[in-house]
C-alpha cells in the first residue's frame, strides 16, 4: 500500500478497487451521497462503449483484449467530485492506474478469500475477467498484490457494514483534506 501525501478537495474523485463481491457497487453511491458528489461505475462505462452487457463483452473480445479496453476506456476518463466504482480487472492496466491515481485517492475495498467465494459463487453473468480454467480462488490471489501495490488506503467490507466502511472512508479522506487557513 503506498502512502497518499496529496490533500483531498473538491477538485479530486475517489477510487475504488477491489475483487468482484468486495462492495463497489454498494459504496460507491453511499459514498457519493455523504460526499454530496455523483458516482460512476466503470464497467457501465464499457457497457455503454460497446453497447452491450459486459460478461457478453468479455465472451466476445476474450480476457486479454477486454484488459486492453478496459485499459483505454479507463485510461481516458477526465472527473472530479466523482465516486468512480472500477471493474476488479482495472488493475491490470498501468495506464489505466496512473490515470485514476492522477484523478484522486485509491480505496482497496479488501474482502477474504473466502468471503469472495462466498459472494461471487462461480462468477456467472458478472462480466469477470478470467481466463478459462483459472479459478476464482486463482485469481483473487493473483489479484491481491495488485490492489496492495495501487492503493492509497484499505477498509475490510466483509468486517463491517456499508454504512461502517463509508465512515471510514470518509474519516480517512477527511484526515486527508485541505485546511482552510481563515484570515482574522
Amino acid at each position: 500500500m503506498q502512502t497518499w501525501n496529496k490533500k483531498f478537495s473538491e477538485d479530486c474523485s475517489v477510487i475504488l478497487i477491489g475483487m468482484a463481491g468486495a462492495g463497489k457497487s454498494t459504496l460507491a453511491p453511499l459514498l457519493a451521497e455523504r460526499l454530496g458528489w455523483e458516482d460512476m461505475d466503470t464497467d457501465s462505462v464499457i457497457e455503454g462503449y460497446y453497447g452491450r452487457p459486459l460478461q457478453g463483452i468479455v465472451d466476445h473480445l476474450g480476457v486479454k483484449e477486454f484488459r486492453r479496453a478496459e485499459e483505454y476506456i479507463v485510461s481516458g476518463i477526465g472527473v472530479f467530485r466523482m465516486v468512480i466504482s472500477t471493474g476488479g480487472s482495472v488493475v491490470y492496466g498501468p495506464k489505466a492506474m496512473e490515470r485514476l491515481k492522477l484523478l484522486g485517492p485509491v480505496i482497496y475495498l479488501r474482502i477474504s478469500g473466502e468471503t469472495c467465494m462466498n459472494r461471487v459463487g462461480g462468477g456467472e453473468n458478472r462480466g469477470l475477467a478470467i481466463t478459462p480454467g483459472q479459478t476464482l480462488e486463482d485469481l483473487y490471489t493473483e489479484r491481491v498484490p495488485l490492489y496492495e501495490q495501487y492503493a492509497d488506503f484499505a477498509v475490510d467490507t466483509d468486517l463491517c457494514s456499508p454504512d461502517e466502511c463509508v465512515n471510514k472512508i470518509h474519516d480517512w479522506l477527511k484526515s486527508k483534506e485541505i485546511s482552510e487557513v481563515k484570515d482574522k
